[in-house]
């Protein structure tokens, strides 16, 4: 049976609009942001989309995102929270290497590319293999969703999507252990 995961990213923050490294390191939502994730529950409302379960990272940034989503209970887990990048954190994006980081943080006190997807990876399987998870929602950050849909890539039916905006969502759906990406929505922010 097919299962339905809607990985979003967080709304925009401080350190979003200032270009500052945001992993494990945290700000708040900005006005902005808070607009971004109340569009992104719209589309969710006028879509009729219900969620059995639903998840975001520790970081603040991603709990405020889903509370202006939706009211149900949810889990915060600690897999869900955005790379670590170490002592690059809270620094300008100017320091940033060429894409792709690979293992760079890592030498920083960081973490590894492949240890951060792994985590993803763990984090999302042993969320939708739990009984009444057949649509869940999740929460949680840029490089983490875009890490995550890379994973998945050959299996996805859209091809490889990049410039994920904040608040954007991607739809997976997951079936005998594998996550298929479906969709993805950048939603048009002009008014956020």
């Amino acid at each position: 049976m097919k299962k339905i995961l809607y990985l979003m990213r967080h709304g925009q923050t401080l350190f979003n609009v200032r270009k500052k490294i945001q992993g494990f390191c945290d700000a708040p939502l900005t006005e902005c942001g808070i607009n971004q994730a109340k569009i992104a529950s719209e589309y969710f409302k006028e879509n009729g989309i219900v969620f059995d379960q639903a998840y975001s990272s520790t970081s603040e940034r991603a709990c405020d995102t889903l509370e202006l989503i939706t009211d149900m209970d949810y889990k915060r887990l600690k897999g869900l929270k955005e790379w670590n990048f170490g002592t690059f954190e809270g620094e300008s994006e100017d320091l940033n290497p060429p894409l792709p980081y690979g293992d760079f943080f890592a030498g920083f006190g960081g973490e590894r590319e492949m240890d951060f997807r792994v985590r993803l990876v763990e984090t999302m399987e042993s969320m939708m293999n739990q009984e009444n998870h057949d649509t869940v929602l999740a929460v949680s950050h840029g490089a983490a969703c875009a890490q995550f849909a890379r994973h998945w890539e050959a299996r996805s039916s859209i091809g490889r999507i990049s410039g994920l905006k904040n608040c954007c969502i991607l739809k997976f759906e997951y079936e005998n252990g594998e996550f298929t990406l479906v969709s993805f929505i950048n939603h048009d922010f002009a008014k956020a």
